[in-house]
């Protein structure tokens, strides 16, 4: 966590001492948080998202928000208990729509679709017998 600075009491938003902006880096990038108030609550249309290289990571990440109070949703997103909305997928999930490395795009899209957590085994389509 980073810098963090407060309303002054010259202003009507809210009292003065309330937080404003948090300043914070996640994974080596930096963001800011600005308190908005009720009037900006969450919603789906900014999301975190996380890529990730290996079916574990999602795994781990996925289930840490979801231990943490979290609930999921579909494709890949999530939100953590306080409402922030978070895509995580797999690097494989890209190349898997693209209908790279062997993966047929039709069936990776409709088998994620159909997904809440990202299962990277579950996007190929399986092979005749």
């Amino acid at each position: 966590m980073g810098e963090v600075s407060h309303y002054q009491a010259d202003t009507d938003h809210h009292p003065a001492g309330t937080i404003l902006t948090v300043e914070f880096e996640l994974c080596g990038r930096p963001f800011a948080a600005l308190n908005g108030g009720p009037q900006f609550p969450h919603s789906e249309a900014v999301i975190f998202q996380v890529a990730c290289e290996t079916q574990a990571d999602v795994d781990r990440i996925w289930d840490a928000i979801l231990a943490a109070g979290g609930t999921e949703s579909q494709c890949g997103w999530c939100k953590d208990r306080w409402g922030v909305s978070w895509q995580i997928i797999p690097d494989a999930l890209g190349r898997a729509l693209r209908g790279l490395d062997g993966y047929d795009s039709g069936y990776a899209f409709r088998a994620m679709m159909g997904m809440r957590k990202i299962i990277v085994a579950d996007l190929r389509a399986p092979r005749p017998a």
